[in-house]
């Protein structure tokens, strides 16, 4: 779309006793488009996607800010699960030396219970036996999987000598230790993006951690525990390996995804929420008749988190503005172009029509941003 201020025959629209907005001042609402014809291209997409985004969420509040926290949360857990899974390449041979050492807990053997391999199988919540692969010695002249949940299978294993071939693999106390440790750096990523991102949280980051990590901890603990059932009866059943994977992405990752979603909302409650429970407390307090030290704490706490609410208010309903009224400059400029340049198969009138119907809506947008601009403005000068 050409920057340029394209000719029309559109009139003045007053919208006040002072003042009336032309076509001009609708230009000036697009923003500059870069020169670089590739970045232009998706800037504009940008531009479009973010006015119907915006125009949407005016109109749905509620469903938008769903759908908004869902695909951020969505986005940031995959992202940091393949920042995990990298580290998870390299980090188990840091620990080579614990691969010998088997971390089974709490290991129950299950009685009846076997592998392909004859191995015994255990439930266990954190299930990390040592692990041999012995080349051509399996069915079909497959790998033989060599399984040792204590230190007494380990000896046993090594000292057989029809296992002497066998290679250890990265498996054991070395392979729970990078596992966690890798589990552990993507978390410390994952938390500052959902809190300030996901869920735009104003609260006290530390204490918001602890119950990230406290609430990390158990999910991680509840999910292990259901893997430890599953995956002793697939195993026995000679499931696929890949299958078997595919199953413990679900249940580990997927369903620790659906756990932590409302876990979320409730660690990090946005500034709304904050505000309004911190009123409401104040207001239990004086009800109560408690302590006047305490009604004035609560009564600034309470008027604390509605200065930050309203804030936070002004400025997003200002950035949606903008970006809404530059989405309705644009299509506005499109109708114009599309009635100077019509098809043949175009109905004049329409187009007349269309471009009416955009005018006022851009400078209805106009207006909109403008009082947005105003209340945000006053916000920042009281601050």
């Amino acid at each position: 779309m050409s920057e340029e201020v394209l000719n029309t025959e559109e009139p003045a629209v007053k919208t006040g006793a002072d003042k009336e907005y032309t076509v001009e001042d609708i230009q000036k609402q697009i923003k500059p488009l870069s020169e670089n014809a590739f970045v232009r291209f998706f800037q504009k997409i940008w531009r479009w996607w973010l006015g119907l985004w915006y125009g949407f969420s005016t109109k749905h509040p509620k469903a938008s800010k769903l759908i908004y926290m869902v695909f951020f949360f969505i986005i940031f857990s995959e992202g940091v699960t393949i920042i995990q899974f990298l580290i998870m390449t390299f980090l188990p041979f840091a620990f080579q030396g614990l691969w010998e050492t088997p971390f089974v807990w709490p290991a129950v053997a299950i009685n009846g219970l076997t592998d392909g391999g004859g191995n015994q199988l255990f439930y266990a919540i954190f299930n990390e036996p040592v692990k041999f692969i012995l080349a051509g010695a399996g069915e079909n002249g497959g790998d033989l999987v060599l399984l040792a949940s204590t230190a007494a299978e380990v000896t046993a294993i090594k000292a057989n000598p029809a296992y002497a071939a066998a290679v250890l693999q990265s498996a054991g106390l070395g392979n729970f230790i990078a596992f966690e440790i890798a589990v552990f750096i993507a978390q410390c990523i994952n938390f500052p993006l959902q809190r300030n991102i996901t869920y735009r949280s104003h609260g006290n980051p530390w204490f918001q951690a602890m119950w990230y990590f406290i609430g990390w901890l158990g999910i991680s603990v509840f999910v292990n525990a259901l893997w430890g059932i599953c995956n002793p009866l697939m195993m026995s059943w000679n499931w696929n390996e890949v299958v078997i994977g595919l199953i413990k992405t679900v249940i580990t990752g997927g369903l620790s995804m659906v756990i932590f979603f409302p876990i979320f909302l409730i660690i990090f409650p946005d500034n709304n929420k904050m505000a309004k429970n911190a009123r409401a407390k104040y207001e239990k307090l004086v009800a109560a008749n408690a302590p006047a030290e305490k009604q004035e704490a609560a009564k600034a706490k309470a008027e604390l988190w509605e200065d930050k609410a309203v804030k936070a208010n002004a400025e997003k309903e200002f950035f949606q503005a903008k970006s809404v009224v530059n989405a309705k400059a644009m299509t506005y400029f499109a109708a114009v172009k599309a009635k100077e340049n019509p098809k043949e198969k175009d109905d004049k009138a329409l187009l007349e029509e269309r471009v009416q119907k955009c005018f006022t809506e851009a400078v209805e947008a106009i207006k909109i941003k403008e009082e947005k601009q105003a209340a945000f403005d006053a916000v920042n000068a009281a601050a």
